[in-house]
């Protein structure tokens, strides 16, 4: 098998795990609310990265950084997994899965706005079209096809689902300047923000009860979204010889994410969400491909 051949299977297998997250989230939150889920799934989140590190023989790594890596970690670990995830699983509790994973999904063209004033980057004409189409897509969905009404269903749940993307991309650009082994870095990231975490939910919702059916999905986001999903996927990076093929596979997430939430979450999948979705990845192709050619 080739490196390529194995890139493509462990970017598979990333997809397919991030494709049940939204499943996952709105299951979990059925009992627990989102800080509490997030300071369950964030520990076991914790452990799957150290196991990770420590059988690929890179977790001497992590305490060898300078107290500069520390506190940037420290920095980090407010922003992703507290701040991030906080409002992610916020925005999950507020609105139907369908509709907030499509929306949490733009965060490519937030990315590219902030880079225009935090890397003094320009918009290309890819990104002014493409997140013209995609954006169209966001307010098909969040009206629910009520295209020419000027209100959205659930305003506040779809104003954390696109916050969401901004606390995204400012992760993604500020990690951008970090030169560790990028699993060691989240690792890192990881640890330093669970503190943060567990004083937020002593302080708000308590830490939540020993149900398994709320341990059990925590387990999951935690081993799964926040852990073997990242390393499979920066493990694929690593072995491509063609990122482009890789990164495409991405885009069978929201289509396989929409079978999942609809077979176990029982939502009906609405016509506007399959529209809304379809322009949404629409842009996101157009901005990849012209900015390729």
């Amino acid at each position: 098998m080739t490196n390529q051949q194995r890139a493509m299977l462990l970017a598979l297998g990333a997809v397919l795990l991030w494709s049940t997250v939204a499943t996952a989230f709105k299951l979990s939150l059925q009992y627990l609310t989102p800080i509490q889920l997030l300071a369950a799934a964030s520990i076991v989140s914790v452990v799957t990265l150290g196991l990770l590190l420590l059988v690929s023989g890179r977790l001497v790594l992590a305490f060898q950084g300078s107290w500069q890596d520390y506190l940037r970690s420290a920095g980090m670990g407010l922003l992703n997994p507290f701040l991030y995830y906080v409002v992610l699983f916020e925005a999950y509790d507020q609105l139907p899965a369908q509709e907030a994973q499509p929306l949490n999904y733009t965060w490519a063209f937030t990315l590219a706005l902030l880079a225009v004033p935090l890397l003094g980057q320009r918009l290309t004409r890819a990104d002014v079209l493409g997140g013209l189409i995609a954006y169209s897509g966001v307010w098909v969905i969040a009206t629910r096809g009520n295209v020419l009404s000027l209100g959205f269903d659930n305003p506040y749940g779809v104003f954390l689902a696109l916050a969401s993307t901004v606390l995204w991309s400012l992760y993604w650009i500020v990690s951008a300047r970090d030169r560790r082994d990028p699993l060691v870095a989240l690792f890192c990231n990881f640890t330093m923000g669970v503190p943060f975490i567990l004083v937020a939910c002593m302080l708000t919702d308590g830490l939540p009860a020993a149900d398994w059916r709320a341990l059990a999905g925590a387990a999951y986001v935690g081993v799964f979204e926040m852990g073997l999903a990242f390393a499979l996927w920066l493990g694929a990076m690593r072995l491509a010889t063609s990122t482009s093929r890789i990164s495409n596979l991405i885009f069978l997430s929201p289509f396989l994410s929409l079978f999942f939430i609809r077979a176990f979450v029982g939502e009906v999948i609405l016509t506007s969400t399959y529209i809304g979705l379809l322009l949404i990845v629409a842009g996101l192709l157009i901005q990849q491909l012209f900015r390729r050619s």
